[in-house]
């Protein structure tokens, strides 16, 4: 009972272990095709990474009529860096890097949208 116990925690472990690795380089991947400042981190790299493979994944698998995928081969690394592209692009669409709501001046005003672009004004400082 001990041997079988320490053996599933072995396969765990490394199970861990090659999804973080490899949600790691998906992740990168796709930060890599759509480059650009984005909020999130490492740990956020790795989660959309691992996500992107899930969906990836599970996209080509229902697409193949069933047949397993696994993310650990080249086609799985493909479809996984496209589902971590699609994750990112939707992330930066949602935390406001493509539109900016208001921004628009005094009514009646017209003025090009910024389209997140911030403008700073220099402001000087007069002393009497």
């Amino acid at each position: 009972m001990n041997l079988e116990l320490s053996a599933t925690a072995q396969q765990w472990a490394n199970d861990i272990l090659v999804w973080v690795g490899f949600g790691t380089l998906v992740g990168l991947m796709a930060k890599a095709i759509m480059p650009g400042r984005d909020p999130g981190g490492a740990v956020a790299t790795l989660l959309m990474g691992i996500g992107g493979a899930v969906i990836g994944c599970s996209v080509l698998m229902y697409l193949s009529n069933g047949q397993r995928v696994s993310p650990i081969t080249p086609m799985g690394f493909v479809v996984a860096t496209l589902g971590a592209f699609v994750l990112l692009f939707f992330y930066r669409l949602l935390g406001g890097k493509y539109f900016v709501e208001g921004d628009h001046g005094a009514p009646g005003e017209t003025r090009a949208p910024s389209f997140g672009r911030r403008r700073y004004y220099r402001t000087s400082r007069v002393d009497d």
